[in-house]
């Protein structure tokens, strides 16, 4: 497959899930019908000589289901990008939801913890990482390492239970780290 052109890229994502923040570029040719997704500088589909200018391109990111919709008024077209089914707002809402996420420095190293909350999954710099459970008389720490430092994530009750819990990575029982607030979508027309 070839590599992305500048001159026909239309629409640039980024979307972060929790094995990274990944770029999506879509490809769209006015004059030719020419299609392209790319993920992260990888070509996932190519479609040349398209007579329709307006449709669907459906491929998958990190696993999840994805497409990009094509609309014209006549005169421009708009490009929109849905994640399993769901707009990017409500895409952006669900992870808000769903994780949570800390940019700790270890050993000098900076490093990207995330925490999927529906099933305690944890990743480190984009790879999901083997974690032992442990109860505690606070809650539940979710114990992992970084670089042989010992690491775990806190989950107790915030007392409100339309809140829920709160998370807190502790680093070398010393270290407590909120988690960071995230952008998970970011989009640009070109």
């Amino acid at each position: 497959m070839s590599s992305p052109n500048p001159g026909d890229i239309v629409h640039l994502w980024k979307i972060t899930l929790p094995d990274g923040v990944h770029t999506i570029t879509f490809e769209h040719g006015t004059t030719s019908g020419k299609r392209a997704v790319n993920v992260d500088g990888v070509e996932l589909m190519r479609k040349n000589w398209m007579f329709s200018l307006v449709g669907v391109e459906k491929f998958k990111i990190s696993g999840r289901s994805a497409q990009i919709s094509i609309v014209s008024n006549g005169w421009t077209f708009e490009y929109t990008l849905e994640i399993e089914g769901k707009s990017l707002k409500r895409f952006a809402e669900a992870e808000k939801k769903n994780t949570r996420t800390w940019l700790p420095n270890i050993n000098r190293q900076p490093h990207r913890v995330v925490l999927e909350i529906t099933n305690m999954d944890v990743y480190l710099d984009g790879e999901k990482v083997e974690t032992r459970g442990e109860f505690v008389s606070e809650g539940v720490e979710t114990h992992f390492d970084i670089d042989n430092v010992d690491c775990y994530i806190r989950s107790v009750s915030s007392g409100n239970k339309h809140k829920g819990l709160n998370y807190t990575l502790v680093v070398d029982d010393s270290d407590e780290l909120p988690p960071t607030d995230n952008d998970f979508v970011e989009s640009f027309p070109i």
